[in-house]
């Protein structure tokens, strides 16, 4: 039994939505992990002890935070581009449990979506 597929023209649609995400997802990921390598001390050196541990404890949650958003963004990032390969290979949009099409106005929103709507929901 053939499976319904995108046209040529929905996935050239679908692939400039996800290089224009992709692009976005990328320059956000940059300023995540610059923002990791940079030893902002913020000119607390010359201050007194406990400012400096109060300040280090906040720079260690901090870090954290931008840590785990980077490692979300990089995992975005490595969607985004699965779904670029699954345009390629005309793959893209079919869902993965029931291998009916994904609806384009849930793919316009998450264009790296593998489950429809449906299968999403019984998920849970």
């Amino acid at each position: 039994m053939a499976t319904a597929k995108y046209s040529d023209r929905d996935l050239k649609e679908f692939k400039d939505l996800i290089n224009k995400k992709l692009g976005e997802a990328r320059e956000d990921l940059e300023l995540l992990n610059g923002s990791l390598s940079h030893n902002d001390d913020h000119g607390t050196n010359d201050t007194g002890r406990t400012f400096n541990m109060m300040e280090d404890g906040s720079d260690t949650l901090s870090r954290e935070e931008v840590a785990q958003l980077a490692a979300r963004q990089e995992k975005f990032v490595s969607s985004l581009q699965n779904a670029l390969i699954r345009i390629e290979n005309k793959t893209y949009g079919i869902c993965r449990v029931s291998g009916n099409l994904i609806r384009k106005e849930r793919l316009r929103l998450v264009p790296h979506a593998t489950l429809s709507i449906d299968a999403k929901n019984a998920q849970s």
